[in-house]
């Protein structure tokens, strides 16, 4: 059990290796663009600027290939080259029927064994030259894209529906519940269903003349990326130098509301990495909550402080909720360890011999 857990860990590790690079380059642009150009009430960011526009796009697109890459990387450790196209085109799908950075893992995961399997498959001399350039990715990338289609998409639409519901009714109960409910979706799965319900729900609001939905939302929308920048300036010896650097950027973006900027992390540890964020934007929440602090954009992060009500507050739960994320999750963390180390060499010697081939 270990050692598949151990397996599993080093494909994740694969994985969050490739898709790091596209996390920082796509989040900073996306948070230069921003910074410089404010937020509006009732619309959220305002980009109008042709140059930061472009730059805005090209953060966006950086984003968009974020959760591919993670999958694709994912298979490839697996599968070696055969299961790069069907996780890369599973993760694509993953983010399109808003299965977020998890639905890729999955993804990744199954695109990676299927391909492995059908690489197992015994067959004629005459097709074994084809096999790995036509007819493994071929069949992985028709199973993987079924299953997230037909098996995948549809219970995903329906949750989203029935949590929308769930989230009206508590929205009558109790503040201090709701705004740990609230921030707690907002960290759970960044950028997945249960994000998107819990943001879509607090935006549509603001319509209304109701900000202090939005306002709780906005607190955890910042949490994970800055509770995690502070956290490798903590505790360096326990992240890799990818991470490391990965927190650099996810400070820029915690800075304007991009809850991505955290995936990296969770993605290479989720047991101890999603807990702990999700903890810290519970309790961030949950004081924005109780304070009425509310949100006249559907935008989060520190760059909404124009639009806010109750600014103290704000800042206050942001930071609370960014100190207790970020030292519980380097309590859970063990020190990098040479297993880590050896993991990143592999994945030196598998890009090598992905050039040489």
């Amino acid at each position: 059990m270990k050692k598949t857990l151990n397996e599993i860990r080093q494909h994740l590790m694969t994985g969050v290796s490739h898709m790091i690079p596209f996390v920082v380059a796509g989040g900073v642009l996306i948070a230069f663009s921003i910074m410089l150009s404010g937020v509006k009430a009732g619309s959220g960011a305002d980009v109008t600027n042709p140059i930061l526009e472009n730059l805005l796009n090209l953060g966006v697109a950086g984003f968009t290939m974020m959760v591919p890459v993670l999958a694709g990387y994912i298979a490839y450790s697996i599968a070696d080259r055969p299961g790069l196209a069907p996780g890369m085109i599973g993760g694509y799908l993953a983010g399109q029927i808003g299965a977020g950075f998890l639905g890729g893992i999955i993804a990744g995961i199954i695109a990676g064994f299927i391909a492995n399997w059908i690489k197992g498959w015994s067959v004629p001399e005459i097709l074994r030259p084809i096999m790995p350039i036509f007819v493994i990715p071929l069949l992985s990338t028709i199973i993987v894209g079924s299953l997230l289609q037909y098996v995948v998409g549809v219970p995903i639409s329906n949750f989203m529906a029935g949590l929308t519901g769930w989230l009206k009714a508590m929205s009558d109960g109790s503040q201090i519940v709701f705004g740990i409910i609230l921030g707690a979706m907002i960290a759970f799965d960044m950028g997945g269903p249960i994000n998107k319900t819990a943001f879509l729900f607090g935006a549509g609001l603001i319509e209304q003349g109701v900000y202090t939905v939005m306002g709780p939302i906005a607190v955890a929308i910042c949490i994970p990326p800055l509770a995690m920048a502070l956290a490798t300036t903590l505790a360096p010896n326990k992240y890799t130098s990818q991470e490391r650097q990965a927190g650099k950027g996810a400070f820029f973006m915690g800075l304007i509301g991009i809850t991505e900027g955290a995936i990296p992390f969770a993605a290479a540890d989720p047991i101890r990495v999603i807990p702990s964020i999700v903890t810290g934007s519970a309790i961030g929440g949950a004081i924005a909550a109780v304070s009425g602090v509310g949100d006249h954009a559907p935008h989060g992060g520190p760059i909404v402080l124009p639009v806010v009500d109750n600014r103290l507050m704000f800042i206050v739960a942001v930071v609370v909720g960014v100190l207790v994320s970020a030292l519980m999750v380097n309590m859970l963390k063990k020190e990098v360890t040479e297993e880590i180390s050896e993991v990143e060499a592999e994945e030196d010697e598998l890009d090598l011999e992905f050039d040489l081939d």
